[in-house]
């Protein structure tokens, strides 16, 4: 591990940590009320954002062994399986979707962590529609963005 890749494995954990924190606060009908980006109750917004950490964690890991693309993968195709998610979850529970956060969060972190700061540079094919990117881009977007960005309409829906 080098100093960037300590840093960024730091600022996913505070994230994680905050964004649990929120989740275990929350009361039922918190989680039954629907956020005005995703469209999604706050209970499949935050389900959604469990079950993608580890699946980021996954490609990052992808990227770094320069493994081949997913083939013929695009945001339209992965906007369908949320789409598809947020319907097979729509009765998740806060229990089962904290122990997924949780879950995914290490396993995320685990991975940041055991990259070297060389390897933050290596690039690969995410979506087919889009540039490659690099581990560190997936890495912001991907894990810290992702948090970022439904913790902050789950927040803003729960008035928190």
């Amino acid at each position: 591990m080098g100093a960037k890749t300590e840093a960024l494995a730091k600022q996913f954990e505070g994230k994680a940590r905050d964004a649990v924190a929120t989740l275990q606060k929350l009361g039922d009908a918190d989680w039954k009320k629907v956020t005005a980006a995703e469209k999604w109750t706050v209970g499949v917004t935050a389900h959604h954002l469990a079950g993608g950490l580890e699946a980021v964690a996954g490609i990052v890991t992808g990227i770094v062994a320069g493994g081949p693309s997913h083939g013929n993968f695009t945001r339209a195709m992965l906007d369908q399986m949320n789409a598809q998610h947020a319907k097979e979850h729509a009765g998740c529970t806060r229990a089962e979707t904290l122990a997924l956060f949780q879950k995914g969060a290490a396993t995320a972190s685990a991975v940041v962590r055991g990259l070297h700061d060389d390897q933050l540079a290596k690039s690969g094919t995410v979506f087919t529609d889009v540039p490659p990117m690099t581990a560190e881009q997936l890495i912001m977007r991907g894990l810290l963005g992702h948090i970022d960005e439904h913790m902050g309409s789950i927040r803003k829906t729960v008035g928190g």
